[in-house]
């Protein structure tokens, strides 16, 4: 058995959120059924170029919510998870050195990738044959020699003990970078992804200089964030974009939930709530 998981990072500063990563994760057994079905729809709505967020107008908002509704509900059959973390700006990390400051984007981007998926409950085979780990991350930002590091990290996961516990391993040419228009699970990821920075950092209410009212496109936008947060609620009912998802089974649904978000809040913070949205 084989996992394949896609990730990538989206707005690294926000007004209210930042620093959100996402990813999914889909069995070997299902990665050619979900990529038949997500290829699919996107040529019967037309969507033939590179699926994003940022490509959301008046024009195509339908055909995007067409699509993304095939995605969600293939997380409701179970063969896709998809997990979305991102950070409070009013929770402000204490005791930084510069390395941490340095290194912030990829000590979060581990962080999630070890954990978010919960995959150290993930492998209940009971032959005691491991599972393997392809993962892809859409191009990183940063040296090669940096990147590389990160890499090898993720690999280093499976010498934890409780990888090891739970036969996780990784196989050494499947931690990889990639381009999001070859991989079309990473594009609607891009798509939920964006639309979560968006709505969470207000992004629905701007209008543009010199205007009075929000163009087209924003409002296009929130359409579709409406539609994506009604898929989210047929999964976790009372659904609360900028909470981290329960855990009704303990630890375990760190694994079993087709859709989860985290709010990372660093063991070391003070509040700030000037940082917080304004109620009105």
């Amino acid at each position: 058995m084989e996992y394949f998981i896609w990730c990538d990072e989206s707005v690294k500063k926000g007004q209210y959120f930042s620093n959100f990563y996402g990813g999914v994760l889909v069995k070997s057994k299902d990665l050619k059924y979900v990529q038949k079905k997500l290829t699919e729809v996107r040529v019967a709505q037309g969507l033939l170029n590179e699926i994003k967020w940022q490509k959301v107008t008046e024009h195509y908002v339908d055909k995007y919510i067409n699509a993304i509704d095939v995605f969600f509900d293939l997380m409701e059959q179970g063969k896709v998870k998809m997990r979305v973390m991102f950070t409070q700006n009013s929770n402000k990390p204490l005791n930084l050195s510069n390395q941490h400051l340095e290194d912030e984007y990829f000590i979060l981007y581990y962080q999630f990738f070890k954990h978010a998926f919960g995959l150290i409950n993930s492998n209940d085979n009971e032959s005691g044959k491991p599972v393997y780990i392809r993962a892809y991350f859409d191009t990183l930002p940063d040296k090669i020699e940096k990147n590389n590091r990160f890499k090898e990290f993720i690999k280093g996961l499976e010498r934890e003990q409780n990888f090891q516990l739970s036969k996780i391993k990784f196989r050494k040419d499947a931690i990889a970078e990639v381009r999001s228009h070859e991989h079309v699970l990473l594009q609607f990821m891009d798509v939920v992804l964006g639309a979560m920075a968006f709505r969470l950092n207000d992004l629905h209410k701007e209008i543009p200089e010199g205007k009075k009212r929000r163009g087209k496109r924003t409002k296009a936008k929130e359409k579709l964030y409406k539609h994506i947060l009604t898929r989210i609620r047929k999964i976790h009912k009372g659904f609360n974009i900028g909470k981290s998802t329960g855990k009704k089974v303990g630890m375990e649904s760190l694994w079993l939930d087709a859709y989860r978000h985290w709010n990372f809040i660093p063991k070391e913070h003070e509040v700030d709530n000037t940082l917080h949205k304004q109620k009105k």
